[in-house]
């Protein structure tokens, strides 16, 4: 017998969890704050978001289905990414609740909005890092066989960048001493970085 586990994903895994989100993770979580055309705030977390370019900087962020985050920042071209920290986490996890649209999630989780540098929606002021973005496009994804899906894909390029001075060390940003976390997938839903750069060593890669 075969100790390779192979399947179809149209067909089932045949698993207790689908195992891609586990297999492509951990993935930074996309916490996105906007802002409607009534001029009120929203915030979510997304699994599905990661960058894409150097130089423009771009970043997305992908929602099964067509939800506030999505509908805002194709409204007013604009959204911000914030930094998801481990003392941030039930923050983080309480905007992730269902919200009826037009209801403020940085009240609803304790969190204090901050106005940013060059665009209207705001950023999450306990959050120690803020990208600000301008939507390079909107696009619903589709499926190999040209059917489209409720699913939707939201690029932005970063025209801001907000960063907690002690983040940075020697002029280098610091990613274990922000303490993000990071989305997985099954039993295991949330991870946390804790090997410093410094300890690894080219033949770990």
């Amino acid at each position: 017998m075969s100790n390779i586990h192979s399947y179809r994903p149209a067909t089932g895994h045949g698993l207790r969890h689908d195992p891609l989100p586990s297999i492509l993770g951990p993935r930074p979580i996309g916490w996105i704050s906007t802002r409607d055309a009534a001029g009120n705030n929203n915030l979510a977390p997304y699994s599905f978001f990661n960058v894409f370019n150097y130089r423009p900087p771009l970043i997305a962020f992908s929602s099964v289905g067509k939800k506030d985050s999505v509908r805002n920042a194709e409204a007013t071209g604009e959204f911000v990414y914030n930094l998801a920290t481990r003392a941030l986490a039930e923050k983080v996890n309480h905007t992730s609740l269902e919200a009826a649209p037009g209801v403020d999630e940085f009240a609803l989780a304790g969190l204090t909005p901050a106005a940013a540098m060059l665009v209207s929606a705001p950023r999450v002021a306990e959050s120690p890092v803020a990208l600000e973005c301008r939507v390079a496009q909107v696009q619903q994804l589709s499926a190999a066989d040209g059917s489209t899906l409720d699913t939707w894909m939201v690029m932005g390029e970063v025209v801001a960048v907000h960063i907690d001075r002690t983040l940075l060390r020697d002029g280098v940003y610091d990613t274990t001493f922000a303490r993000p976390i990071l989305r997985g997938g099954g039993p295991a839903d949330y991870f946390e970085i804790l090997q410093r750069p410094d300890q690894l060593n080219s033949r770990d890669i």
